[in-house]
This record gives C-alpha cells, sequence and structure tokens, in this order.
C-alpha cells in the first residue's frame, strides 16, 4: 500500500460514482471495505486518523466466542461468535493463535459448573472447536500455572479460545481491500454529508489531515462505521438523531511475562465489577485486563483512571503468587467500547449485549454500531447484505468466508516475522543482503530496521505513533522503551518518506508526549 499513488487515484476521482464509502477504519469498517470490494463493487474507505487508532487497537487480543455471554443467556451470539472464530483462525492463520486458558476454581460448585458451562462451550463450537475443555486437579494446575497461588484451590478447568494482533490484523483488511481495486485512505476525516434534490444522501465531503486540501466524493451507498464516533456521523444526516452508543471504557495494564510464567493463560470468572478478569500471554509479555467503566466524553486517546489500573493490580495480586505493582508495569493502555445503547436501560454497560446493530436513516445513510472483533466479518457481510435489499446495490453473493489473509510462507528464516505473512520473505530479504538492519534498537523489544524500513514503504504510516504503536506495537509491549527509541526511529521514518529534521523534531516530541498516558 502506497499513500501517495492512493492520494493520486483519489484526486483523479472527484468526479467518479463510488458504489460504497465506507467512513471509519477501524474492524468494522475494514471489514465492511473488504466484504465491499471483494464482492466486486468500487469502494472508498475513509479513515480520520490512523487505520484502528481507536478502539480497534485497544482490545483484549482475544478471538473468542465470549463465554460470559452464556452467563447472559445469549447463546445465539456465542454460536456466532465460535463460528466467526473458526473463521478468522483459518483466514488469517499468520496472526491468529491457539491459546489455552486455565480458570482456577476454589469451591466444588464451580468445579461442576463451569466443566459443564465449558462442556457446552465446546459443544456449541462443533467442528471449529479449538480443543476439547476439561478438570484438572490442583497439583496439574500448578504444574500449568506455576506462578498461580495454590492456597484453597481445587483445580481447573481448561478450555481453548483464539489470541490474535489486533492493529496487524486492521492492517492486513486495508492491504486485502486495496489489492482488490478498493481505496483505503487515513488521516482523512469526513466533514459533511451531501444529498440530492431529494433529501437522500449521495456522497460526503473530506478533508486530508495532512494537506488540507478538501474533496467531494460521490457514492451509490454512504456507511457509518465510526465505532464510538458513529453519533457524530448520523447527526451530520440528522442533527436530532438519538443517540445509538452507549460508550464504555475497557483498560488493560502489561506486565513482564515473569508475573505468570507459563504459555498458559488465565481466566478469572468472577470479579467485583462481576466482569471476567484475563492474564494472557502475548508477544512474550502478560496483557491483564480489563475493566468496565461508564464514559460520557468520547476522545481518540481515551486514559486511564487510577481506579482501574489499582482493581487489575489489586485483582491479579489475588491470585498470583508474585503480586504487581504500579512499578511493575510496562504498559497501560484504554479503549472504548462502542455498545449498542440498551433501549430499556441506557447507561448500562456490563450487560449491555456486544450484538450489533445496523440503522438505515430515512435519508439513506446505513449505520452500524456495537459488536467486537472476532464478530467483524459477520457484520461486515450483514452490513453489506442490509444496503443490497434496501436497493443501494444489486445483489452479489459474499465471498469473505473463504477469503485468506496475507497468507504467508513456512519455515521462515526469522520466525518472529510470520506476523507479516506472505510478506516477510520480502524483510527478510533486506536482512540477508543487510545483516545489521535485523539488528533492534532496544533489547526489552524485538523490532529491526529492517522491519521499519518495510512498513514505511508499504504500510501508510503518517505519524511516529502510527510506527510505534499500531505497526508495531512496541508502545503497548513497553512504553517506556518505545519512549526511549523514539528519536532513533523518527531519524530512520523521516530518511525514508522523505521529512525534514523539524518533523522529526516535532514527532519525536509529540510522541513522547503521547507514551506518558500509557504509564
Amino acid at each position: 500500500m502506497n499513500r501517495a499513488a492512493l492520494l493520486d487515484e483519489l484526486k483523479k476521482k472527484q468526479d467518479f460514482k463510488w458504489d460504497v464509502i465506507v467512513i471509519g477504519g477501524g474492524a468494522t469498517g475494514l471489514g465492511i471495505a473488504l466484504d465491499s470490494v471483494s464482492r466486486g463493487y468500487s469502494t472508498l474507505l475513509l479513515e480520520q486518523s490512523d487505520f484502528a487508532k481507536a478502539t480497534s487497537s485497544r482490545s483484549t487480543k482475544l478471538v473468542h466466542g465470549g463465554v460470559r455471554y452464556m452467563a447472559q443467556g445469549d447463546l445465539l451470539l456465542v454460536m456466532e461468535a465460535l463460528r466467526e472464530r473458526g473463521i478468522m483462525l483459518k483466514n488469517a492463520p499468520h496472526i491468529t493463535f491457539n491459546q489455552e486458558f486455565v480458570i482456577p476454581v476454589y469451591t466444588w460448585w464451580d468445579v461442576f459448573l463451569y466443566t459443564v458451562g465449558l462442556k457446552f462451550y465446546d459443544l456449541l463450537a462443533g467442528r471449529l472447536s479449538m480443543g476439547k475443555s476439561f478438570y484438572i486437579n490442583v497439583r496439574q494446575a500448578v504444574k500449568r500455572l506455576p506462578l498461580l497461588k495454590s492456597k484453597g484451590l481445587k483445580g481447573g478447568i481448561v478450555y481453548h479460545d483464539g489470541q490474535f494482533d489486533d492493529a496487524r490484523l486492521a492492517i492486513d483488511l486495508a492491504r486485502a481491500t486495496v489489492e482488490r481495486g478498493g481505496v483505503v485512505m487515513n488521516y482523512c476525516s469526513v466533514t459533511g454529508l451531501m444529498k440530492d434534490s431529494d433529501g437522500k444522501i449521495d456522497g460526503v465531503k473530506a478533508k486530508e489531515s495532512i494537506t488540507g486540501e478538501e474533496f467531494t466524493f460521490r457514492a451509490g451507498l454512504v456507511i457509518n462505521a465510526t465505532g464510538v464516533f458513529a453519533d457524530s456521523i448520523s447527526r451530520m444526516d440528522n442533527p436530532g438523531a438519538k443517540s445509538t452508543l452507549r460508550p464504555s471504557q475497557g483498560v488493560h495494564i502489561v506486565l513482564d511475562k515473569s508475573f505468570l510464567g507459563s504459555d498458559s493463560a488465565i481466566m478469572i470468572p468472577k470479579t467485583d465489577d462481576g466482569r471476567v478478569l484475563f492474564a494472557i500471554p502475548w508477544y512474550n509479555e502478560v496483557v491483564a485486563g480489563t475493566t468496565d467503566t461508564p464514559l460520557d466524553e468520547i476522545t481518540l486517546e481515551p486514559v486511564a483512571l487510577e481506579s482501574e489500573i489499582d482493581f487489575i493490580l489489586k485483582t491479579a495480586g489475588r491470585y498470583l503468587v508474585r503480586p504487581p505493582q504500579r512499578s511493575d508495569v510496562l504498559c497501560i493502555f484504554a479503549g472504548l467500547r462502542p455498545l449498542a445503547a440498551n433501549s430499556s436501560d441506557p447507561t448500562a454497560t456490563k450487560e449491555v449485549s456486544r450484538r450489533h446493530k445496523i440503522i438505515l436513516s430515512s435519508s439513506g445513510l446505513l449505520t452500524v454500531v456495537g459488536g467486537k472483533w472476532t464478530t467483524y466479518r459477520m457484520m461486515a457481510e450483514e452490513t453489506i447484505n442490509k444496503g443490497i435489499k434496501a436497493g443501494f446495490l444489486e445483489k452479489r453473493k459474499c465471498v469473505t468466508s473463504t477469503l485468506r489473509l496475507n497468507s504467508g510462507k513456512e519455515n521462515s528464516l526469522f520466525p518472529r516475522l510470520h506476523i507479516y505473512g506472505g510478506h516477510a520473505k520480502e524483510i527478510e530479504k533486506m536482512i540477508t543482503e543487510d545483516p545489521s538492519s535485523g539488528d533492534t534498537f532496544d533489547p526489552r523489544l524485538p523490532y529491526t530496521a529492517a522491519e521499519l524500513k518495510w512498513i514505511c514503504r508499504n504500510e501508510m504510516p503518517v505519524t511516529l505513533e502510527d510506527l510505534l504503536a499500531r505497526r508495531t506495537r512496541a508502545l503497548i509491549l513497553n512504553a517506556r522503551a518505545s519512549s526511549d527509541i523514539s528519536e532513533k526511529v523518527a531519524g530512520l521514518m523521516a530518511e525514508e518518506m522523505g521529512y525534514s529534521q523539524e518533523w522529526q523534531t516535532a514527532q519525536t516530541e509529540s510522541y513522547r508526549e503521547t507514551v506518558k498516558n500509557y504509564i
């Protein structure tokens, strides 16, 4: 993906009428764009910031059916999510993984309850099951989780779910869209909706953030897939539109792998706020979370509350031999869930279903809210189907259930590069030709100069934060280490992309200011 080339294409197509324009470059928007273009519709996606900048890069890193949704009685959602989990792992094997979980149990009633519940979870997964669940005794539980407190332990329940890298998958979706003839553009915000003489939406006004250039794009169908920002787009259509969202903040912390000391993850089924708590091995560190805090203010950079951080540390400390302290935290990241508002209780968040809603306005704006990463593909399919049913698009079959994303080669010289799928060989070649480019910038982080150069050339980063927070996961894995290498990385990025020394200095300062929210 070359941003300059895509921008030139857009400039030439201002009189072109797109079949579909998607507003929003997170999981839902990118999924819709790929579904649309793979059916043969001309497709444009516009994102106000970077791809997956907000919610979609700040998940718990799980591809899961949702064990807790069974307790809420939403079996249909669980079945849908389990099916989509299987499809995602099949279509993106380079970036998704089978993760073993252990639920520690401290009463015999819980042994019975969770064993039966997870057997049912297996049954719902059917042929897409990732491994059977089973009970293990205390000795076996401690063997799997050597740093788990054993006092009062009755054993554990083992089950399997999926794990992935959210921001990297988002880039794969963007690339797949472009490879099929679509156009995706980050840092290009929609500033207004255009309507014809009958009051029907027939396009958008947009502004490219880097140059300030303004555009108008016509379309047969405009889709609002902006997540927590969906209401603001809906009000461009109808200033009196009611809120469709009840945003909730989820916070995670990242700890050194030594706190878990295992390749198995822990799932704590009961916490003080009624949610589950996960501690998951991820890229050689541990992600622990999450929280559920209703919020009224929506921002691209949500900040964790001290009470949320303390809650995670306290809850993890109840179960781990070595209770983590605030000084042990490598990163704190917060994300906003775009929960579809519950009409019976608009203030609820914890009990709000993760089911999505698709809403068609009287003027033809198609808005999708709610949902989660695991079901992004199904949400996209249903959204485009809704557009077909409403008469905006001619009927064409969805093909994304069997569409492989960035399939990679086996037996890589550098196994860690598997996350780049079929493009790993390009980075390998760079390292082979210049071995020094395979050196890391910092021993606390795994990223090399070859990777960063390849990303600059192929993945449309615009800012230093794009590179360190989402194209790589340096910010999430170790915020302080990412700050320490920021000046060097900014220099590399400036050299690769033709930016000035002033840009390099400004980006370094801006990034280090951003990092303060993560430590």
